[in-house]
């Protein structure tokens, strides 16, 4: 091995070294994170027990619900069940302290805000929301929830903001459904690029950025397109392998002199970029990976695409990627079954940015700050990925409408606590990664809620025992039997 290798291989692996610095008063540092979020709700402070849901949360335990935590950290269950599933607590106070809190550290003038719709797979059917629609997280129509995020990335880190629960048109018309799940009155049926735009005029004016990104499943509506424009926001969207198109850059066919002068034709995104030469593409390093430089290969046009009713509509950047189908994973998710076309080597993504808003034009981005934009879903997968991971965001067991709602608050706050508690690990170790603090975390709340003492043993095990027989007495009671009690054994 030469000397540079060496050398940085030492310095790597220095870099790996863990301060007990790190970890020092964590816990106690996660109850001071807690208190602004407590002020902020309305009911006092010691009267509910989000601190204790939280530090669930942030443990050990395989699945994140009520019932898991309310053992861990020795409650009643019930208690954690109504404050999750049932109790009238606001969750956008949380929201707002979070909103302002990550502004505060990650703001930076040419951030992005991301919207990406996300799913919660589930079995049943009573669930808030719950039908069969495209499933994102298996890649094919199933049954289950579908969220819609906002989120932020800056050159410091990226992180999940906002939510709203997109709640189908025949659950909004359900009156029995809606009173099951406890839909409040107010929530009617609204499209999901709605929410987008909802969040966005909400939090927009806090949260500093240049740009707005979403997949196609946002980029294919060109009225979403247009009230982005409208507001002056610039954006790079997702759009449908089908997207019609007419290049404005080519040259336009020989006029014959008699009628309208011809324009260039129209075609579909997928038919044009197959007449692209090999020369059209240029090649950028987007972000250093794992396994070394993660590079894409981009073309951009200006164009004009159809909008409703096939009028034409404004000039926009036509962006289209593309990287080798053996490269194992996409820079971008699939968010839809059109999202994407491939041939025998490459997978091709498109997307649209405009070339004005609000009658204002705008100068012609440039190739390495459109591959930052489309990095940053990459980013939000991975604000997903800690989410779901990490924290347990997608193992709630709530049917109700403010179950979902609280569960997906929570689950934002710890996952904010992590990043900050990794920024400032990373003072002295910088190799170190969310992951890792959380498994740390894990380890020192099992020193503070797992003590080994016979009251604790006796307390949990008594704890699974009433499950057991109250789920047996219900049983019984259903088929209108009474159910025996078991034999109390005597030791001769």
């Amino acid at each position: 091995m030469s000397t540079v290798w060496a050398r940085r291989r030492e310095e790597l692996l220095s870099d790996c070294i863990v301060s007990p610095d790190v970890f020092i008063l964590m816990v106690d540092r996660l109850s001071e994170f807690v208190v602004p979020y407590q002020q902020a709700l309305e009911t006092e402070a010691g009267q509910h027990p989000m601190h204790l849901y939280l530090q669930g949360l942030l443990s050990h335990v395989d699945r994140k619900n009520a019932e898991q935590i309310a053992a861990l950290v020795d409650v009643e269950r019930q208690v954690l069940q109504d404050f999750i599933g049932t109790a009238p607590w606001d969750h956008r106070p949380l929201i707002a302290v979070l909103v302002g809190q990550a502004a505060n550290q990650l703001g930076q003038p040419d951030g992005i805000i991301a919207f990406d719709p996300s799913s919660f797979p589930k079995r049943g059917t009573h669930s808030v929301g719950v039908k069969r629609q495209w499933c994102g997280h298996r890649g094919k129509v199933d049954n289950c929830q579908v969220g819609v995020f906002m989120g932020y990335v800056s050159h410091h880190d990226h992180v999940l903001l906002d939510f709203r629960l997109s709640l189908p048109e025949e659950w909004a018309s359900d009156e029995q459904r809606r009173q099951a799940c406890h839909v409040p009155e107010g929530v009617l049926y609204r499209t999901r690029h709605d929410h987008c735009l909802e969040m966005l005029d909400e939090w927009g004016g806090q949260v500093p950025h240049g740009w707005v990104t979403g997949d196609d499943e946002l980029g294919r509506h060109t009225r979403f397109r247009h009230e982005l424009r409208e507001r002056g926001e610039r954006y790079v969207l997702g759009v449908p392998c089908n997207t019609t198109m007419r290049d404005l850059e080519a040259p336009w066919p020989a006029y014959q002199g008699r009628g309208r002068r011809p324009k260039a034709p129209w075609h579909s995104v997928t038919h044009w970029r197959q007449g692209l030469k090999v020369q059209a593409w240029t090649r950028l390093t987007v972000r250093d990976g794992e396994k070394g430089p993660v590079a894409i290969e981009m073309v951009k046009r200006r164009v004009q695409t159809r909008i409703e009713r096939k009028r034409t509509g404004p000039e926009e950047w036509l962006v289209i990627t593309r990287r080798p189908l053996t490269e194992d994973r996409t820079l971008e998710p699939r968010a839809s079954p059109d999202a994407t076309d491939q041939d025998a080597r490459y997978r091709y993504h498109y997307y649209l940015s405009p070339t004005c808003v609000s009658e204002a034009e705008l100068a012609e981005p440039s190739l390495a700050e459109l591959a930052r934009v489309i990095k940053a879903g990459a980013c939000i997968e991975a604000s997903f990925k800690r989410g779901k991971g990490e924290v347990g965001m997608d193992e709630y067991q709530v049917r109700t409408w403010q179950g979902w709602h609280h569960h997906m608050a929570l689950a934002l706050m710890a996952v904010w606590f992590l990043i900050g508690e990794t920024h400032r690990g990373q003072q002295w170790t910088p190799a170190l990664t969310l992951p890792q603090v959380r498994y740390g975390l894990s380890l020192l709340l099992l020193e503070v809620f797992c003590t080994p003492g016979i009251d604790s043993i006796c307390r949990q095990i008594q704890r699974q025992l009433l499950r057991n027989e109250s789920a047996r007495f219900y049983h019984h009671r259903t088929r209108k039997c009474i159910p025996p009690r078991k034999l109390r054994r005597k030791i001769q």
